[in-house]
């Protein structure tokens, strides 16, 4: 018998970070994808072109700055970002 409580995937606690990222082609978007798809602690992660966002939701123990850092590491600007839909800082901090 399963466990009701079991693996509900709107239930899993965690943050939700947006962020701008100026892109102009697939390679750019495809740059963001790979490092995210790399990181640990991402759950799910969603790069659009087409609306310059990166949207990554992640483990509770996943801090914004993380993210941030790892984002502009592949060389793209970050114009703003948000986490749980507060706006944050998009200086990336020093490791």
């Amino acid at each position: 018998m399963a466990d009701a409580g079991a693996s509900v995937p709107d239930a899993v606690p965690g943050h939700k970070y947006q962020f701008n990222v100026s892109m102009s082609c697939g390679g750019c978007s495809g740059a963001v994808e790979r490092v995210l798809k790399k990181l640990e602690g991402v759950q799910k992660y969603e790069v659009s072109l087409e609306t310059q966002t990166a949207t990554v939701f992640a483990d509770e123990s996943l801090p914004y700055e993380k993210v941030l850092r790892t984002i502009a590491k592949t060389g793209k600007k970050v114009n703003s970002g948000e986490a749980d839909g507060v706006a944050q800082s998009v200086d990336v901090p020093a490791e």
